[in-house]
């Protein structure tokens, strides 16, 4: 088993029109760790200011190549992004 990764994107100027154009490739990107089980929680905030993700990876390293990969991040939905590990306590 992993350790545990937040990923938080933040949207850009235009990132909600984007969102909606580069939302199915994000989900289909995200489908496979969930399929492996290893993405806990995702989905965006409600104020429209980003996102977050919550998933397993083997590494530091391995977690910012997800989150670069990610499309929200290579077609400018987010114009920055943290990468932070996290330690779930609950539940």
């Amino acid at each position: 088993m992993g350790a545990l990764f937040v990923l938080i994107g933040y949207d850009g100027p235009d990132g909600a029109a984007r969102r909606v154009d580069v939302r199915p490739e994000h989900l289909a990107t995200i489908e496979p760790l969930s399929r492996a089980g290893k993405a806990v929680l995702a989905g965006p905030f409600t104020d429209g200011s980003g996102s977050l993700i919550v998933f397993e990876a083997d590494s530091l390293e391995a977690a910012l190549e997800i989150a670069r990969s990610d499309p929200y991040v290579r077609h400018g939905v987010f114009n920055r992004y943290e990468v932070k590990p996290f330690k779930r306590v609950f539940p």
